[in-house]
């Protein structure tokens, strides 16, 4: 063990390397013992099982993701932010697709509460940009989340590549009637 300094961490962070390579659902103990030249049993002192794996994992990309919202939102209010935020989740969910699959797991609140509370907060401080407060806040952060996400996975899935309109123009569509149902969300 000690050969390969294996750690928690540096496993988390090898099986976010292969997932984005070989994709989330074939990142096994087996494939990262290979990985790191050691056998399987090798790895079990440094996490408990597959879905410890995976857990550590979703909540790396959690915190990857945050890190890069923040840094784009920073300074910005309103629409420049609607857009920093939403252009930063589509970027990182292109340029690491396995851990964006990883971030889908449903994840035990505790073990989340960090990187989700952050997360929370940033959609929130971007939405107060449009002057909503709770309970609007959580319909609208709902929406906003429920309108990337459902972008990003379709266009991932090769969904929008046969329609004559080019990806990019939809996108900035859509954010331009996200900006605008925000602006005008009944109270």
């Amino acid at each position: 063990m000690a050969r390969a300094g294996l750690t928690a961490d540096r496993l988390t962070q090898a099986a976010a390397d292969l997932a984005d390579e070989v994709g989330f659902e074939n990142v096994t103990v087996s494939a990262l013992a290979r990985h790191f030249g050691v056998k399987d049993a090798s790895l079990y002192s440094h996490i408990r099982n597959a879905q410890d794996l995976r857990v550590r994992l979703a909540v790396l990309a959690l915190a990857e993701l945050v890190d890069r919202v923040a840094e784009s939102i920073g300074g910005r209010a309103g629409k420049d932010a609607l857009v920093a935020f939403a252009s930063a989740y589509r970027r990182y969910a292109h340029e690491h697709p396995g851990r964006y699959a990883a971030m889908q797991m449903a994840l035990d609140p505790d073990t989340a509460a960090d990187s989700a509370l952050k997360h929370a907060d940033m959609t929130r401080a971007v939405l107060r940009g449009y002057e909503l407060w709770e309970p609007e806040l959580t319909d609208a952060a709902r929406l906003v989340h429920s309108t990337l996400h459902g972008f990003v996975s379709l266009e991932r899935s090769g969904a929008f590549h046969s329609q004559p309109r080019g990806v990019e123009a939809s996108w900035l569509r859509a954010l331009d009637a996200l900006d605008s149902v925000l602006r005008a969300w009944p109270s």
